[in-house]
């Protein structure tokens, strides 16, 4: 069998569904996703982005080939366009064989949980609670202090990660981490995401936000201490993580 998974998202969507889309893995598997996630998809044969695989084209702009690539899959599990009925309408008149799933936990319990037993109904059988995505075995020998977020709603102030900075400096170098549309002056960036999970693996604390970065260190086996704000960290925090809700002004 040829299976299309298709997951669009940030990059803590993408890590909390991994265990989900491991378990609908076919003979042959390919991934569609956010382009910074596509380093990611290591239990897949292939993986493009969503843009470069033109689907965003379907339905608006003459999208033939795109068309033709669906229609080279027996089975096509799609995050993406559940909440678009005019996309499943498409998709239907085409007869393209899609399954759509809801692309947001409904907040009863885990975001992992939640796509486990999504797949789980379509026959797939997950193998794991937590997120994985292998690298290199490293030494542990640093911390990692990463301020940021996704919404600035969900940031914490700089003055917590500093002070975490100030205690674990005095146990282990202390590295700031950055995204490439951050600014930090002096902190480590990586453009690859695989590339940022295998240099994570190398630390042995990790200290952030709800954010995708702290799933991504989870994925790796790295301790996450875990700062949320506004969001339900029984439904968003990094598996195997530490997390609080600090009493602390919001930075600006």
């Amino acid at each position: 069998m040829r299976r299309l998974l298709i997951r669009p998202g940030a990059i803590g969507d993408f890590v909390v569904s991994l265990p989900a889309m491991e378990a609908l893995r076919a003979d042959y598997t390919e991934v569609w996703c956010s382009g910074q996630n596509v380093p990611l998809a290591k239990f897949a044969d292939s993986a493009r982005s969503i843009v470069g695989s033109g689907l965003d084209r379907l339905g608006f702009l003459p999208a033939e080939d795109v068309v033709e690539k669906l229609r080279s899959f027996d089975s096509i599990v799609s995050w993406y366009g559940n909440g678009r009925p005019e996309f499943r309408d498409l998709t239907s008149r085409l007869k393209l064989p899609f399954t759509f799933l809801s692309a947001l936990p409904d907040g009863t319990g885990h975001a992992v949980d939640f796509y486990n037993a999504q797949v789980s109904g379509l026959g797939g059988r997950p193998s794991s609670r937590f997120p994985s995505i292998p690298c290199p075995a490293a030494p542990r020998r640093f911390a990692v202090i990463h301020p940021f977020a996704s919404g600035r709603e969900k940031r914490c102030s700089l003055e917590i990660f500093t002070r975490a900075a100030e205690r674990l400096a005095r146990e282990m170098p202390v590295h700031w981490l950055c995204g490439p549309e951050e600014q930090l002056a002096g902190a480590v960036r990586f453009d690859d995401l695989y590339e940022l999970a295998c240099w994570l693996r190398g630390a042995r604390v990790f200290v952030g936000n709800d954010s995708g970065i702290s799933h991504l260190a989870s994925a790796v086996g790295t301790p996450v201490l875990e700062l949320f704000r506004n969001t339900d960290p029984r439904v968003w925090s990094a598996r195997n993580s530490y997390w609080i809700k600090p009493e602390i002004p919001r930075s600006s």
